[in-house]
């Protein structure tokens, strides 16, 4: 529709509904689903969360972060926090929503960003407030894929690596979260680390690509769609996921648990 076609449906003038697209003025809610139904091919639960989006205000905890770090963190605090499911593939470290402090220390000391202690400390304060999305009631279903080399990385000393790949262990007995790796023997993985996080309405899914500058935040239904089937992948080639509650003699395949034990064996 052009946009005078569009202003006709509504009962407003084109100069109005111009406004509205470049941002500069909002759409009531009744106004919104008269044009969602005229555009045709919108779900009711797209529907739903559209207008949902409309009334939030997008005020959370993260919001008393929001003078002291950048703004990127808290877009990825605040998609995570309306999440159902959240899809995540790291190459080179354990992924952040299960990071121990020590560990998630020892990268932001070691990292490439200059920053002050201060800086970084708080950095880890947040990322530390962002893993209780992970639990409670309508928490997110979260399935992580990470690269077996992220687990032989000395990050931190023996003391932290020992500490991490426990808490691997332990996030694994969350009936919400799920955790696989992808070893060194298997198919080769994606040298980036991405992140999808899925809401109510999967149209309105979010691909965060990491990138040492700025990370990418793609959310176009081809690289929807691109992300999704590489993840699948990942999920395919990965070890089983781990399951704590399975007896050593029990493992009758290298599995992505037999592969945490044993990396515990040297750092005891």
């Amino acid at each position: 529709m052009s946009v005078a076609e569009a202003a006709g449906r509504l009962g407003m003038k084109p100069p109005y509904l111009s406004n509205v697209e470049s941002g500069r003025t909002g759409l009531s809610e009744e106004r919104l689903r008269i044009l969602m139904q005229d555009a045709g091919g919108t779900t009711k639960p797209f529907a739903d969360a559209l207008t949902e989006l409309g009334r939030s205000s997008g005020k959370g905890w993260w919001s008393e972060y929001r003078e002291r770090l950048r703004p990127s963190l808290m877009d990825v605090a605040e998609l995570e926090a309306k999440a159902t499911a959240i899809f995540n593939y790291e190459p080179m470290f354990v992924p952040g929503l299960l990071q121990t402090p020590e560990y998630a220390t020892a990268t932001a000391r070691g990292g490439y960003a200059r920053a002050s202690h201060h800086e970084q400390d708080l950095d880890v304060e947040f990322r530390m407030r962002r893993q209780g999305v992970l639990e409670g009631d309508g928490a997110p279903r979260f399935h992580a894929v990470i690269h077996e080399a992220a687990l032989h990385a000395s990050i931190g000393g023996q003391g932290v690596m020992r500490g991490q790949l426990l808490r691997l262990v332990e996030a694994s007995r969350m009936p919400n979260v799920t955790i696989q790796v992808l070893p060194f023997d298997g198919a080769v993985g994606f040298g980036t680390s991405f992140t999808m996080v899925e809401p109510v309405a999967p149209e309105l899914s979010t691909v965060i690509v990491a990138h040492v500058e700025r990370s990418l935040y793609l959310g176009d239904p081809e690289s929807i769609a691109r992300y999704t089937d590489w993840f699948a992948r990942l999920r395919e080639v990965a070890l089983p996921s781990l399951d704590a509650t399975v007896l050593p003699e029990a493992h009758v395949a290298k599995d992505s648990l037999g592969l945490i034990q044993r990396l515990l064996y040297p750092l005891l």
